[in-house]
């Protein structure tokens, strides 16, 4: 196992989606701090405030839309053959977002933009860019959620994308065994993020001390990655949470996940 510092001295680009804020920007924070020289690329529809301090290289980009992927894409192969021409290559796949409420609340629209940044856009970027991994070495990691061991009412959608980018992961894994590439799926859970603004949280919130910092998922994950493992469920409460989960059969922790989803949630 490696020190985080002696980690990040193997890798010479990072690439961050939805680093503007949240989990990726903490990543963001954290790994400038342990490599001040490591070239750091956010694609986001928003800049990060802290962008020069952070000495990153930002590209705009709406995930949700699949021809905005594609035209930023030789954009980033050029300057990360410019300015960062050698050495293994750290993809965060973070962006993502959901909602709350009976499908296809609040509209269908919302729904397949959520399928198109937490599901396609993590596939189509990682296809992309998988043959200059697989040259330079790296690492892939994608940022699940624990709403990926169980069915989640009131927002189904948004589980079934994080299942799907779980599974996908450990599989992917499987798939690159000998490729000098490997993936980490991290599964954090509630999070102090800007994602329960977007997803329409009402007073139902779950309480604080339910919550983990962005910050302590993003230590928890570094040091997953540090230890060369394939998942990392963050914080005690969730991994319990996602053992207990994966014991009972799906339509018995469906209906449990109705009544609890709901009642911290939505306030119902």
């Amino acid at each position: 196992m490696h020190s985080l510092s002696e980690l990040f001295q193997n890798f010479s680009a990072v690439i961050v989606t939805g680093g503007s804020s949240g989990i990726g920007k903490s990543f963001i924070s954290h790994i400038r701090t342990l490599n001040r020289e490591i070239l750091i690329c956010n694609l986001s529809r928003r800049i990060p405030e802290e962008r020069e301090a952070l000495d990153l290289r930002h590209f705009s980009c709406d995930l949700s839309q699949a021809e905005a992927v594609e035209r930023i894409l030789p954009e980033l192969e050029s300057v990360l053959a410019r300015e960062s021409p050698e050495g293994r290559i750290l993809l965060i796949n973070n962006s993502g977002f959901g909602s709350h409420g009976l499908f296809p609340e609040p509209n269908l629209a919302h729904q397949l933009a959520m399928i198109g940044v937490n599901v396609r856009a993590v596939v189509q970027l990682t296809g992309r860019l998988l043959p200059l991994l697989k040259a330079r070495g790296g690492v892939i990691v994608n940022v699940a959620s624990t709403a990926a061991f169980q069915p989640t009412p009131w927002m189904s959608t948004y589980g079934a994308t994080k299942a799907f980018l779980l599974h996908w992961s450990l599989a992917l894994n499987q798939d690159l065994r000998g490729t000098g590439v490997r993936t980490l799926a991290v599964c954090p859970g509630p999070t102090e993020t800007e994602f329960s603004k977007r997803a329409g949280q009402g007073a139902g919130n779950p309480p604080s001390y339910h919550q983990e910092s962005a910050d302590e998922v993003v230590l928890a994950s570094l040091r997953a990655l540090a230890a060369g493992r394939t998942q990392v469920v963050t914080g005690w409460r969730n991994k319990l949470g996602a053992a207990v989960s994966s014991i009972f059969p799906k339509p018995l922790v469906a209906r449990m996940a109705r009544r609890v989803i709901a009642r911290h949630l939505m306030g119902k």
